[in-house]
């Protein structure tokens, strides 16, 4: 059988699995976690709002207020969240293509 170290296992699991850390063109960055590396309770919230979006029967501005939740679930801090939802204001496609680009490295079904 095959030997590796900690390090190399890590490495691995943060490619695999890493963040999306969005430049907010300021010079500073918005990390927002894996779903993985999420604690227990913002995991559970997280699929909860997934589950709800998928219904299919919540009005438009419920959607919206889900979807800016799950931004600030996923964010390392919540100020990061703040400021990421502050400068996305009312742009919805914006928001959504966040969450898509969060959803293709995030997914809580793979652990």
């Amino acid at each position: 059988m095959a030997s590796t170290g900690l390090d190399a296992i890590r490495e691995a699991a943060e490619a695999r699995y890493g963040n999306l850390d969005i430049d907010m063109g300021d010079g500073s960055t918005v990390t927002l976690l894996n779903a993985l590396r999420l604690p227990e309770a913002r995991r559970d919230r997280l699929a909860s709002l997934q589950d709800s979006l998928s219904d299919g029967d919540i009005a438009v501005a419920d959607q919206i207020g889900a979807l800016r939740e799950m931004v600030g679930l996923v964010a390392a801090t919540k100020g990061q969240g703040r400021r990421l939802l502050e400068a996305i204001g009312e742009d919805v496609p914006a928001l959504l293509t966040v969450l898509e680009q969060y959803g293709q490295g995030s997914e809580l079904g793979e652990a």
